[in-house]
């Protein structure tokens, strides 16, 4: 083993013919910082060129979480001092190191284990080979913190079959492996008894075949057998269509919608829903990246972000008070500002920074 890098936080080095990291706060569900995302875009590029490397794994410590989002303490805290830069800096970099991995010349293997959410989606998801088992939860829940889906997410959620991209965009609706390979998130069902295995077949002979040979047929979707009724509800050309359709619905899965949009912050839903529509037009990650950043950018200031945090993570009250009293009180103008161009600040493509 040749270490690169080890921190408290991220441990990245070549094992064999493999680079490795791993994401390394167990306790904290290994939600990403603003170093790690950095860490993660120095180790890829230095293995760009290494010819000793020939394939990346990426995987979680602990036993619950491959990763379940992004460290938000800070952004917080500078936020509500009215510091906004620091937010933008950080995802402007955690955007650039997403697309890395979803163009990065040499297989990336991910071991989506446990809960899988948020910037993890953007780390474990955008790689060639996403490794899914039993335990694996899988989720976009950003518009319940005034956020949309981000970290390249929106690119998954219109690629997904059907209209399954804006049930899961607007829902949060957690996937389990099998619904993740339907919807795209995913590649392989494997055991997660033969993942050590796996990771060292990998790292000895840098062949990626070994993951083909692991596979094995994963249970029925759950996601895959409602996709007629998604499609019914979910078809509508913004929130308010896809809402009109909900509170219609007499189904157990129009019930369930309803459920897990009631808390969600509205501007968030109805972005998500115009991004996904946009992307699905030009399904490309950084095109993706660029519809998100616009409404990150703005989050704090104009959006839900700071109460959305404050409310699920900070106080854990629950009861988030968010700039419209509902899907009804929001206009499709309030969506457009959102999502309109960013002029100088729009996120840059200079290759890698």
């Amino acid at each position: 083993m040749e270490p690169l890098t080890e921190t408290r936080d991220i441990v990245i080095r070549r094992e064999g013919r493999a680079g490795h990291i791993t994401l390394n706060r167990p306790r904290r569900l290994n939600a990403l910082t603003w170093d790690m995302c950095l860490a993660i875009e120095r180790a890829l590029a230095a293995w760009r060129e290494d010819e000793d490397v020939e394939l990346v794994m990426i995987d979680g410590a602990g036993e619950r979480a491959f990763s379940a989002g992004g460290d938000l303490a800070e952004m917080y805290r500078t936020g509500r001092a009215g510091d906004y830069d620091y937010g933008r800096r950080f995802w402007r970099d955690e955007y650039r190191m997403n697309a890395t991995i979803a163009e990065y010349p040499k297989p990336v293997v991910a071991f989506l284990h446990g809960f899988v959410m948020g910037g993890g989606v953007g780390v474990g998801c955008h790689g060639r080979h996403r490794i899914v088992g039993a335990t694996s939860r899988v989720a976009m829940p950003e518009c319940a913190i005034g956020l949309v889906p981000d970290v390249g997410g929106s690119l998954l959620l219109a690629t997904a079959p059907g209209r399954s991209g804006e049930f899961l965009g607007v829902t949060g609706w957690r996937m389990r492996g099998e619904d993740a390979l339907f919807a795209g998130f995913a590649d392989h069902y494997i055991p997660e008894e033969r993942w050590d295995a796996l990771k060292a077949a990998l790292a000895g002979t840098g062949d990626v075949a070994a993951i083909e040979a692991a596979a094995e047929r994963a249970p029925e979707s759950r996601l895959a057998a409602l996709q007629e009724e998604i499609w019914q509800l979910f078809e509508g050309g913004d929130i308010h269509a896809i809402a009109a359709a909900l509170e219609s619905g007499e189904s157990a899965l129009a019930a369930e919608a309803r459920r897990l949009m009631a808390g969600n912050a509205p501007l968030s839903m109805g972005c998500t829903v115009e991004i996904i529509h946009r992307v699905r037009a030009v399904p490309t990650i950084r095109y993706a990246l660029t519809q998100e950043f616009r409404f990150t950018f703005r989050s704090m200031e104009k959006g839900d972000f700071l109460e959305g945090i404050r409310a699920r993570i900070i106080d854990k009250d629950n009861e988030p008070r968010w700039r419209h009293d509902g899907i009804a009180a929001l206009s499709r103008e309030e969506v457009t500002a959102m999502l309109a161009p960013l002029g100088k600040d729009e996120l840059e493509w200079e290759d890698q920074p």
